[in-house]
């Protein structure tokens, strides 16, 4: 029996060395703290590797006492608290958490071990985070024991292996797009009984708070979302509340229908009353964004066709001759009235729900030719062969009609701010009588234009629209935020004077960000580039370089690799002259924003209100407050 650790709190498990007792230099970290900045970084990077390989060891033995005190067990093992359970228990025992942490843990590794062993791979060698192993094994429960778990395991192993950086956000699409793709008819079921499944309830919480949810389709909840974050914005910007506070009221408001408004205080404040129906009634219509190839409308394909560019490697652009550069357009609204989502330039465009698609020419199949059988032989003989074949054909017949139908493909669809969802649902979405299909392009080689007419710093509503479904989100490395959430940003700053010298308003030369990237690129130190990628033509190169020196690739995973039409999409050259409007104010390209007072002010202001409510609660309770010699010293 084995006492180790007993009587040494914190000891090490394996070898007894502790680790701060063990040898920074053996374990290939620096010996000191004392470093420059890049140094800190790189010190960081490398740990950040290292902590995926010490995760692969751990579920490296997490899956081998699963093999050991489990597998034996598992086919007949009908106990409440069986074998997988009391495997959990010991490992939540030696490491002091729950039974459902553990349990978790095991479910990690068996899956890594058994579905993902090429992504288990990714981990080992520190190209993928341990933060998004959950996520990938979550995403890809609906594939094992398939005939196609390998392809998908390998794909999303290629997939994280390719240069750039991820987020939790494109690893969840990334996941969810190998599944969709390759499994239609099982993800339009399980989106079928899920639908039935929607409910409404609510939790009562602590400290008096309380909980209301509903789950509804993905393209509802995105309605309702943006109906309540619209009201909600409907304060100055000396509102005292969290986003998600003023959220929460607005909903309030909005159920109930009662008046909304800015908690500020101040007399001159415009929204210190505001009508929640009335917002609601006069607001633009609601739009939600979504991107799908134009052949995703037609429904799944034999898989290994032409006739579907998404039935190829998800990573492969297809290589079948391409008829133009044609995307789709499908608004699905909620309201009435035209509406539009604001630019960096402030240009109100039409906004679409699904964008995307590519018109592709099938490749001629090869075709087997029969071979003649000449013989000489007499009629005997003829009869035998004429009664052989005959039998051939019958066994021919009995094996095709065992024969498995072929494996079907189906494209998906990608919704801003939610990502990815199968064929099916796009064709659903596709078939709502508010839906309005746009191709981006008329199907020609004639590039669309970049700019507005006269004006060349703002760009058209296509190459807005362009840019947004390309980049999907924020392109800064590990920001989730929605591309239509955010701003298109210049890479290189648009000189308003000399419009010629640089900074061109066009497909390599915007990006998307968020507003807080946008402002810490314009007013940091921080520099960003993007370029024409030279070994495939129509995508891009993205770097990030911090203020010293070091330089981070952009996004591995954009909507080029979802939709690979997008690609075959081109604008025309902007003018070079024309009317140049100045950048609004204020925006990354005009004043900096300000605090309404520094960070360190805002802090103690806060803390001095918290102290006022305490003791005006404590006087109505009754709570004597200190007397002067009981009062604790000022430190």
């Amino acid at each position: 029996m084995s006492d180790r650790g007993v009587g040494a709190v914190g000891a090490a498990q394996v070898g007894g060395v502790p680790w701060p007792a063990r040898d920074p230099a053996a374990l290939g970290l620096p010996a000191s703290f004392d470093l420059p900045v890049v140094g800190h970084l790189d010190a960081l990077a490398d740990l950040a590797a290292g902590a995926g390989y010490l995760e692969w060891r751990r579920y490296r033995h997490a899956a081998a006492l699963h093999t050991e005190l489990v597998v034996p067990e598992e086919d007949h093992d009908e106990r409440a608290v069986d074998a997988f359970a009391q495997c959990a228990a010991r490992i939540a025992t030696a490491l002091s958490v729950s039974q459902y942490v553990a349990e978790r843990l095991l479910d990690n590794a068996v899956a890594l071990r058994d579905r993902l062993p090429r992504v288990f791979e990714c981990l080992r060698d520190g190209v993928v985070s341990p933060t998004f192993i959950r996520t990938i094994v979550s995403r890809t429960e609906l594939i094992h024991g398939r005939p196609y778990q390998e392809q998908v395991d390998a794909d999303i192993a290629a997939a994280l292996r390719k240069p750039g950086s991820w987020s939790t956000a494109r690893v969840r699409d990334l996941c969810d797009q190998m599944v969709y793709r390759r499994d239609p008819d099982a993800v339009r079921e399980r989106r079928e009984e899920a639908l039935k499944g929607r409910c409404f309830f609510t939790e009562v919480g602590l400290d008096g708070m309380g909980t209301v949810g509903a789950t509804m389709s993905a393209e509802r909840a995105a309605i309702v979302a943006r109906v309540v974050e619209r009201l909600a914005a409907q304060v100055c910007k000396h509102d005292s509340r969290s986003k998600g506070a003023r959220a929460s009221d607005a909903l309030f408001a909005l159920v109930k229908h009662a008046p909304f408004g800015c908690d500020c205080g101040r007399p001159e404040c415009a929204f210190t009353v505001v009508d929640a129906d009335e917002v609601a009634a006069t607001a633009a219509r609601i739009v939600i964004h979504v991107v799908t190839d134009t052949t995703t409308l037609t429904g799944p394909v034999p898989a290994n066709t032409a006739a579907h560019p998404q039935a190829q490697e998800a990573n492969t652009a297809a290589t079948a001759p391409h008829a133009g550069p044609s995307t789709d357009e499908v608004e699905i609204t909620d309201g009435a009235e035209d509406g539009g989502v604001e630019n960096e330039a402030g240009v109100d465009e039409a906004v679409v729900d699904e964008v995307a698609g590519e018109n592709v020419v099938a490749d001629d199949a090869p075709v087997e030719e029969a071979e003649a059988v000449e013989a000489e032989a007499d009629e005997a003989e003829a009869d035998e062969a004429e009664v052989e074949e005959t039998m051939a054909g019958e066994d021919a017949a009995a094996d095709a009609a065992a024969e498995p139908e072929p494996e079907l493909v189906d494209g998906v669809g990608f919704v801003a701010g939610l990502g990815i969802i199968s064929g099916a649902h796009v064709r659903d979405l596709a078939a709502d009588p508010e839906a309005v299909i746009r191709p981006l392009g008329d199907g020609t080689d004639t590039p669309l234009p970049a700019t507005q007419p006269a004006d060349p710093y703002r760009p058209s509503a296509a190459l807005d629209t362009y840019i947004r479904a390309r980049d999907r989100y924020c392109t800064w490395p590990g920001c989730n935020t929605p591309a239509w959430d955010g701003d298109l940003d210049h890479i290189t700053e648009y000189d308003h004077t000399h419009p010629e010298r640089g900074g061109k308003t066009s497909a390599t030369g915007l990006g998307a960000k968020c507003r807080f990237h946008h402002l810490l690129k314009t007013f940091g130190d921080f520099v960003d580039d993007q370029y024409d990628d030279p070994d495939h033509p129509g995508r891009i190169i993205r770097t990030f370089t911090i203020p010293e020196g070091r330089t981070v690739l952009g996004p591995a995973h954009t909507g080029f690799d979802t939709h690979p039409g997008l690609d075959m999409i081109v604008f025309g050259d902007p003018p070079a002259t024309g009317r140049t409007a100045p950048p609004r104010t204020p925006t990354p390209d005009g004043t900096e924003p300000t605090r309404p007072a520094p960070r360190t002010e805002q802090k103690h202001a806060r803390r001095r209100q918290e102290r006022n409510r305490n003791r005006l609660r404590n006087n109505l309770n009754g709570i004597r407050p200190p007397e002067l010699d009981d009062a604790p010293p000022p430190y």
